[in-house]
């Protein structure tokens, strides 16, 4: 039997427009713009390339950082394609890859450390402890996105 090796990659989606407010959107959206971004790029060979194991998933509103999953490989299309995008879901975006890696659980180890140093600068906004615990509920949560994504 083998093994399907997979890449994680984590990313950051940046709003143009400088909000504070959290970024909703689609994973449907992500990945559409992922997979259009590739044809426009590499052709039908880079949507045949990544099609099989690609799966994107967007997992925090307020950090605005997602996970894209790919074959091992192929993901070399992916992460070429990914820093060109431009639009996600009729929104005008910059993307910027955070972390490439083999596993999940290193990603969300990434993704852990990265947003306790994103809170740190989001609670000098916050006037009291409840707000703060909320923000920590709201940030560290990862379990649903981590369910869908395996």
């Amino acid at each position: 039997m083998v093994r399907y090796k997979n890449r994680y990659i984590t990313i950051e989606i940046k709003p143009r427009t400088n909000e504070k407010k959290p970024l909703v959107l689609k994973a449907s959206a992500l990945y559409d713009a992922v997979q259009k971004k590739v044809k426009e790029m590499f052709g039908d060979f880079g949507i045949a390339a990544i099609r099989s194991g690609f799966n994107a998933k967007y997992c925090n509103n307020y950090t605005k950082i997602a996970m894209i999953r790919c074959r091992h490989g192929p993901h070399e299309f992916v992460l070429s394609s990914i820093p060109k995008i431009n639009d996600v879901g009729e929104r005008n975006v910059t993307i910027n890859i955070l972390h490439v890696g083999a596993t999940m659980k290193h990603c969300f180890t990434y993704i852990k450390k990265y947003q306790e140093k994103k809170l740190e600068l989001i609670w000098s906004d916050l006037k009291n402890d409840n707000e703060k615990k909320q923000m920590i509920d709201i940030m560290m949560t990862m379990t649903p996105s981590m369910k869908e994504l395996t």
